[in-house]
């Protein structure tokens, strides 16, 4: 449900409740230290923290040397919240390429749905609907496994 209220918010009005990100954090931590060792948890979790830290450090200096301006200019506070919180929702392996695709996803929908009042991406909102559908597919039996990659 969180990840679906993300979605609504960031497409309406490119602002989104700053709690809904603890909790996506939270309940896809939950759903994956419970699918996976404490240890492969925890070594996971930082591994995925290093590639968030190093995508967004990328941005960065992108924003600042190429674009010449600010981050908060080109990455919204949200789209960097969400990542975090998504660097503890699955194995590596799954996490890198659902990380991709969901970013692939979310520039093709961009592109479909070009027609809003907005200039910006609701990158966060894209991204919440992308891993939800990943969730259902899951939980429906469609995708046979996210945690062991």
């Amino acid at each position: 449900m969180a990840l679906l209220l993300v979605l609504f918010q960031d497409i309406k009005d490119r602002q989104v409740y700053w709690f809904l990100f603890p909790i996506i954090g939270l309940c896809s931590g939950i759903l994956h230290y419970l699918n996976s060792s404490p240890q492969q948890f925890l070594i996971t979790v930082f591994i995925n923290f290093i590639f968030v830290s190093i995508l967004m450090t990328v941005v960065f200096l992108y924003s600042k040397l190429k674009l010449k301006t600010s981050i908060t200019n080109t990455f919204g506070l949200g789209d960097g919240l969400l990542f975090l919180a998504l660097a503890f929702s699955f194995s590596k392996l799954s996490f890198f390429i659902l990380f991709v695709f969901g970013l692939t996803f979310s520039l093709l929908l961009h592109l479909f749905l070009k027609k809003s009042k907005h200039t910006t991406v609701p990158l966060a909102g894209y991204l919440s609907f992308f891993f939800a559908i990943t969730y259902v597919s899951f939980w429906s039996g469609m995708i046979n496994s996210l945690y062991t990659f």
